[in-house]
């Protein structure tokens, strides 16, 4: 008997009718024979309500009692579509991820998972049952309720499916799974069938936002086979598994991009050991995380040193930053919060030559500046000025044909 995780978005339950629609679809699996496991977040909107009304006693809210009150939006969502379940006729059973005993560490509001005792799910799947569980959120070996930050309902799927060994976990998104880029942007987009781990986590963590990176890094991790897929629409979604021998036909498998950059130069700083570590920490106090760095050493035996950080850290960045100026004994900080990454990923950049060259002589030919590269195995990221995001997005997609089908 088969064993798929499947994870259901806000969207995807963000209304009665619609948790409805999910029990048809869960139903329909069961009855094929499969056992399922159902991870569900907070219905869409619900925990932004919550927040703001945490916001409007507190601020900033205690970590402990947001963990309390945020993971209250999921157990409504369990308990409703376990309710729709039973409505059709399908036995089903709802646990809260305490009552699974998702163990957890005890760093509040953004806990990392531990362990997780599959026995109560076992002896539910072998009595033919599907159980629903509420994502996003697990137990410190205190008993305190920990939620998993950002993207945690994907990240208990992933989890439980390890910890299962089930035979795929499906996400449910409204995309009907990863496309060669954002199609808003370019609209001969392609869904692709197959990516690897490492395509999806470089993609994740260059601005595509249809899986969170810590779901995709505990998937690759364990081996879980992972699928995105429409709530919405049927078709087979984007599977993401392991590198295989025909993926390396593709050059390219996909552009990623962030808006969300910003970049900060400190020149004529001395060319001294030890000095990038007194530019960048800092910073680092700030709770505020670098991306890419570029270091230019001048002929004087001063350096400039410039670094990108999410835009909105910038202000905090330079404010740290000038203070390093006066300490240090530089000559300026300087700053640009309107630029942007673009970057193209690929598994195939490791056996072919010239991607590089490619990509540069495509931004020229469009008349567009490259202000840093940063570059890795599969992927090469350069830094443009924001008028310039959707043009060379368009320019890469077509220089490296990745409107054509696969094969």
């Amino acid at each position: 008997m088969a064993v798929f995780v499947y994870k259901f978005g806000g969207t995807s339950v963000g209304s009665v009718e619609r948790i409805k629609m999910v029990a048809e679809k869960i139903k329909k699996a069961r009855d094929r024979g499969d056992s399922i496991v159902v991870v569900v977040s907070a219905m869409s909107g619900e925990t932004n309500r919550l927040t703001a009304m945490a916001q409007e006693i507190q601020q900033p809210p205690n970590d402990r009692e947001m963990d309390v009150l945020l993971s209250t939006g999921e157990q409504v969502t369990m308990a409703l579509l376990s309710m729709a379940l039973h409505d059709l006729g399908c036995p089903a059973c709802s646990y809260t991820g305490g009552q699974v005993k998702i163990l957890t560490d005890s760093m509040h509001t953004k806990a990392r998972i531990r362990e997780i005792d599959d026995t109560s799910i076992r002896i539910d799947l072998d009595e033919g049952k599907v159980v629903v569980v509420a994502g996003f959120q697990g137990i410190d070996d205190k008993g305190n309720i920990t939620t998993l930050g950002r993207g945690g309902s994907d990240t208990t799927a992933v989890a439980l499916a390890a910890a299962l060994k089930a035979d795929e976990c499906h996400i449910y998104t409204d995309v009907d799974g990863v496309y060669t880029t954002d199609p808003r942007v370019e609209p001969k987009a392609r869904r692709l069938d197959k990516i690897t781990f490492e395509e999806m986590l470089e993609m994740a963590s260059l601005g595509s936002k249809v899986l969170q990176i810590r779901a995709v890094e505990f998937a690759g991790k364990y081996n879980v086979a992972l699928r995105v897929l429409s709530s919405f629409k049927p078709g087979n979604g984007t599977l993401i598994t392991y590198e295989e021998s025909q993926m390396e036909r593709a050059l390219i498998s996909g552009i990623a991009f962030n808006r969300d950059e910003a970049k900060l130069t400190i020149t004529g700083v001395p060319d001294l050991p030890g000095v990038a570590s007194k530019i960048l920490c800092p910073v680092a106090d700030k709770n505020i995380e670098v991306d890419m760095i570029i270091q230019n050493i001048a002929a004087d035996s001063t350096t400039d040193f410039t670094f990108t950080v999410h835009r909105n850290d910038y202000q905090r960045s330079k404010e740290a930053l000038e203070q390093v100026c006066r300490d240090l004994g530089a000559k300026e900080v300087t700053g640009d919060d309107r630029i942007v990454k673009v970057s193209i990923v690929g598994v195939g950049m490791r056996s072919h030559a010239g991607i590089a060259s490619t990509m540069f002589r495509v931004l020229a030919e469009e008349g567009i500046n490259i202000r840093m590269i940063s570059t890795s195995e599969i992927k090469i990221s350069v830094v443009v000025d924001e008028k310039y995001l959707e043009l060379a997005v368009r320019a890469l997609h077509l220089a490296f044909g990745l409107e054509k089908d696969e094969g």
